[in-house]
Formats: C-alpha cells, sequence, structure tokens
C-alpha cells in the first residue's frame, strides 16, 4: 500500500487542497474558502498527500452536546485515484481521532450519486439510517451508521 503524508490543513494552500477534494466530490455543495474556514473552526479536518499532491481528504464531526457519543467520519478521495488503498488510510486514520474524542457511535454521510462512497461505506460495516435532499438539490444524502 502506498504510503500517503497527512496534514491538518494550516493556512489557505492547505485548506484550498481540502477544498478542491470536496468540492470534486460534492460538486453539487461547493464550498467557498472562507466556509472551509468556518468548518475547519468546528470540524477536525486532514488533507492527504501523494508526492505533494493531494489525494484525498477527511473530516471528523466531533460529539456534540446533544448527541455526545456520536462522531461523523467523512473520508474522501478523488475519483481517479480510488482503488489504491487510499481510502482505507484515510477512513482508519478518520476513525482513531473520532474514537479518541470519546465517540462510541461512528456515523458518515455520502452523497447518493457517489457510488464508490456507498461502497467502501458499506463494506466497512455502515448501514443506511436516511436519506433526505437539501433544499434546492436534486441528489440525496445517505446518513449511515457504523453497525
Amino acid at each position: 500500500m502506498t504510503k500517503l503524508s497527512f496534514a491538518e490543513p494550516v493556512g489557505d494552500a492547505m485548506l484550498a487542497d481540502w477544498q478542491h477534494v470536496h468540492n470534486v466530490i460534492i460538486a453539487t455543495d461547493t464550498l467557498s474558502l472562507d466556509e472551509v474556514r468556518e468548518r475547519a473552526g468546528r470540524n477536525c479536518l486532514e488533507v492527504a498527500y501523494l508526492e505533494g499532491e493531494p489525494v484525498g481528504c477527511t473530516t471528523v464531526r466531533p460529539p456534540a452536546s446533544d448527541s455526545p457519543s456520536t462522531a461523523t467520519v467523512i473520508a474522501r478521495v478523488l475519483p481517479a485515484l480510488r482503488h489504491q488503498g487510499f481510502g482505507e488510510q484515510l477512513y482508519q486514520r478518520a476513525l482513531e481521532r473520532a474514537r479518541a474524542l470519546g465517540a462510541t457511535t461512528i456515523e458518515t454521510v455520502v452523497l447518493a450519486s457517489n457510488e464508490d462512497g456507498l461502497r467502501f461505506a458499506e463494506t466497512h460495516g455502515f448501514v443506511e439510517i436516511d436519506r433526505y435532499v437539501l433544499p434546492g438539490d436534486t441528489i440525496a444524502y445517505v446518513d449511515l451508521r457504523l453497525a
């Protein structure tokens, strides 16, 4: 398995790398750099690099007061770089981070059109718990929980 390097995005260049991966995969809900900065303030973000180029990113939404044992873990890999083990590395790191934050229940969310992402989640033991379309969107989001 090819070894990636990982970094918590600090500064606009690294935040832009995280933003790029997110916006390629979630093209229906692209984020501005200001929105990424805001997310970095409330979530744990990480970018994965291969030879200095971004290949994926993660988001860990920490447990909140309304659900103190649940964290959301999202791993994204650029489509052209999938099926090389990068998603596994990203997912395992994000899962460890969520558990270190005290989560005992792990959830994820995947855009329904992302068949690779849904298959990855299901292969890793996640089961669908909800499906919804945000106002103005046409593609559903799928919430899944680790069984």
